[in-house]
């Protein structure tokens, strides 16, 4: 059980930390000339394999509790203009890439990239294949949402290449998706995974849900994560809602409905992480859960977590992060880049022979050691300085002196059990794991400043 004493303590704004510095550092001064020299720079820079995230931004409804960089669903002549659009910022940029260099991980996000046409995304994978060489057993991923796939729709997402499915279930009681406005699978989930699976034993499945939404009971989200349970899907992510209206205007629909209060949300996240814990499930991080054979259980054990924008993987399918379509953030090792969010534009620029970064943000040196340091502790609960400073060429004090590193507060933070804390190590122990974050956060320069605009841990 949570101790509920330490999460009054500590239960307030961090950054979560899939970025570092987080977005709200991006500068407009960061156009598509600075992004073209990183791309060339990069294929000096480590790591060395590529990943690809490609964003679809159409939704055919738009639900209440999206953060993510969504667009209602088009007429089809825009929906085609996006796709060739895409296609032609992927030759733009790819062709600057050493081939020589292998891709380790395509990811599709949105939006609903199963909104489009299949023979769409058939064609960007058909593409980004013949284009590159791959690793062995590359995680080629899409998330799809259930009230839409078809027998015929998945039959030809596989055939594209695709070994990994998540499946936006969010909730399975019905009251908790009207109340968000988003429509329930279209068939049984059972059957879909049955479906995926079907021939393709290698094909993976997640499933995502979201907790702290109108309508949700700590009774009722259980009751929804014992069912994800008898599914047996290879992962599940519970990712706690983050009400952010200033970011998201539509989240503020939610607040007629009425969100359950902090006490009940803290009690679905117990509910649900006993159960997955219980029942065979492996705890990742905040908000992953995986079976004992999953990779990322391996990798966790092993400490060879990672994290980028697209969630969690492991440090053999890490790579520098190329992102194509509007809003899509390339995170290559020394610098970000984002797209522009207008549709208009983007079509436009990309016909035209230009890419259309429209922001993004140069790392100092302090800030590469920085995000190395948060990386390690995010992912593998755990930071041995001079793993670190091995890594990046300097010694344990050096790296040290680049964080915040206040040995007072981390003594705080043992006393309070949540790391053990020695000279050559800090280590995040299991009741601490919730409050990661907080740790994450007394070591950032950047939070210590006074940056404090962020969600908190639960």
């Amino acid at each position: 059980m949570i101790n509920r004493e330490l999460l009054e303590k500590y239960n307030h704004p961090v950054p979560r930390y899939t970025s570092y510095p987080p977005a709200n550092f991006f500068t407009d001064e960061f156009g598509p000339a600075k992004y073209l020299k990183a791309v060339d720079d990069s294929n000096g820079w480590k790591p060395q394999n590529i990943s690809i995230y490609i964003h679809i931004p159409f939704c055919l409804k738009m639900c209440f509790f999206c953060g993510c960089n969504s667009y209602a669903l088009r007429q089809k002549e825009v929906v085609d203009a996006y796709h060739k659009a895409l296609i032609q910022e992927i030759k733009m940029v790819t062709s600057r890439l050493d081939k020589n260099r292998k891709v380790s991980q395509i990811h599709y996000g949105g939006g609903t990239p199963n909104a489009v046409p299949v023979e769409y995304l058939q064609e960007i994978n058909e593409l980004l294949f013949s284009t590159f060489q791959f690793i062995p057993d590359p995680e080629i991923a899409i998330e799809v949402n259930p009230a839409y796939l078809t027998f015929e729709q998945m039959t030809g997402l596989k055939k594209a290449g695709f070994n990994r499915f998540s499946l936006g279930i969010q909730d399975f009681d019905t009251e908790v998706l009207d109340a968000v406005n988003r429509d329930k699978p279209g068939m049984p989930v059972q059957e879909l995974m049955a479906f995926l699976k079907q021939d393709s034993p290698e094909i993976a499945v997640n499933l995502d849900f979201i907790y702290g939404l109108p309508k949700q009971t700590a009774l009722n989200f259980a009751e929804t994560i014992q069912k994800a349970i008898e599914l047996k899907p290879d992962r599940l992510v519970t990712f706690s809602y983050a009400h952010v209206p200033w970011v998201s205007k539509i989240q503020k629909k939610l607040e007629k409905v009425g969100l359950p209060a902090s006490d009940e949300k803290i009690k679905m996240f117990e509910a649900a992480y006993s159960l997955l814990t219980q029942n065979g499930y492996e705890a990742i991080g905040m908000d992953h859960y995986a079976n004992a054979n999953d990779e990322l259980t391996i990798a966790r054990k092993n400490k060879q977590l990672h994290r980028n924008f697209q969630g969690y993987c492991t440090r053999r399918t890490t790579g520098q992060v190329y992102a194509f379509g509007v809003t899509g953030i390339s995170q290559l090792s020394g610098v970000y880049a984002q797209n522009t969010k207008s549709i208009d534009e983007y079509i436009a620029k990309i016909n035209q022979g230009e890419l259309t970064t429209i922001k993004g943000y140069a790392l100092t040196d302090q800030q590469v050691i920085v995000r190395e340091v948060i990386n390690e502790l995010m992912c593998n609960e755990q930071i041995v300085w001079n793993g670190i400073g091995e890594r990046l060429g300097f010694t344990s004090e050096e790296i040290k002196k680049n964080t915040t590193y206040n040995p007072e507060l981390l003594q705080q933070f043992e006393a309070d059990g949540i790391i053990s804390l020695s000279e050559e190590k800090i280590q995040i122990t299991p009741d601490g794991q919730l409050f990661i974050r907080n740790v994450a956060a007394s070591l950032d320069p950047l939070t210590q400043a006074g940056q404090t605009n962020f969600s908190k841990p639960v």
